[in-house]
């Protein structure tokens, strides 16, 4: 049981998918089949359901996975430990951010990285914050910078970076633009598009009006930012949206609604950090909002770069 059977094994339980999880290993699909049933041959145990195109687990599958990504943690940690004695900055770091925040936040942190540790190879996944943080309890990610969850698992650590202030936003055509404060009653009355109700952003908002018995009338759904300034600037209804991305296509509104969000790091607990990932840490506290903690640059590096 190798860490190339062991991952495609990993791959093919998330995806449900044998040709996706070869797209995401890059190798072809008779070779992912290939190391699926070799698995299943040296256990004796058949791992997946193949009926027609559909893959699930069998409950020996379903058993098995969690020992099984746990061992590769515990491979990959090894390999980081013995790489981290060198003190040299390098390799591969997978990471994962969501899009608004590989938007409007990480340009400069990037920008920076790459000036500072030049021999550092990113790999960036851009997705959702809800699926980088599975992607980390996973570990198919080392470090994600996305919006943070209200709760945290025991398998995670989070740490916040910046605080979005959120606000309820229409077109400047919208007939709440012309009001000067707008009660939730009226808001309500109105149609909205909002990000998917498994979002964290969503969360936030149905936290504030569930207690107060309301509902809001969600004609459209997506979980990309920029779409729903889009469709809100378009006249398609009112909208939850970060300061970053107020401009004058859109109008505020003044509501009773103060939200707010974190966005940050998530990393596995149980898992030694690369150096290489403690460096990208290092580098995003440089660019976190004076309001949060310091990050110490770790003795165990001295790049040459820094004074």
């Amino acid at each position: 049981m190798d860490i190339q059977t062991i991952t495609a094994f990993i791959e093919v339980a998330h995806h449900k998918s044998f040709s996706l999880a070869a797209e995401t290993l890059f190798i072809t699909q008779p070779a992912i089949s290939k190391r699926i049933t070799a698995l299943e041959t040296s256990l004796g145990v058949r791992l997946f359901n193949r009926i027609g195109r559909r893959i699930s687990l069998t409950e020996a599958g379903r058993a098995l996975l969690p020992r099984v990504q746990a061992l590769r943690t515990e491979i990959e940690d090894i390999r980081r430990f013995a790489s981290n004695l060198s003190g040299g900055i390098n390799g591969l770091l997978t990471m994962g951010t969501s899009h608004h925040i590989g938007l409007h936040r990480l340009p400069l942190v990037l920008q920076s990285f790459k000036t500072d540790y030049p021999d550092v190879q990113l790999d960036i996944h851009f997705e959702d914050s809800e699926q980088a943080c599975h992607a980390i309890e996973r570990g198919d990610l080392e470090l994600a910078v996305v919006t943070l969850p209200e709760q945290v698992s025991r398998q995670t650590e989070v740490h916040t970076l910046w605080i979005d202030h959120l606000h309820i936003v229409v077109s400047t055509r919208h007939p709440l633009a012309q009001m000067q404060s707008v009660d939730l009653g009226t808001l309500m009355r109105f149609p909205c598009i909002l990000p998917s109700r498994d979002t964290y952003t969503y969360h936030i908002l149905q936290r504030s009006l569930e207690p107060l018995g309301l509902r809001p009338d969600v004609q459209m759904s997506t979980n990309y930012l920029e779409t729903l300034k889009m469709l809100v600037s378009s006249g398609f209804g009112w909208s939850l949206l970060p300061h970053t991305m107020l401009d004058s296509h859109i109008a505020a509104l003044n509501t009773p609604l103060k939200l707010q969000r974190r966005l940050g790091t998530v990393i596995h607990t149980r898992r030694t950090l690369s150096n290489a990932a403690e460096a990208m840490l290092y580098t995003l506290a440089q660019f976190a909002d004076s309001s949060q903690p310091p990050v110490t640059e770790p003795r165990a590096w001295t790049p040459a770069s820094r004074p």
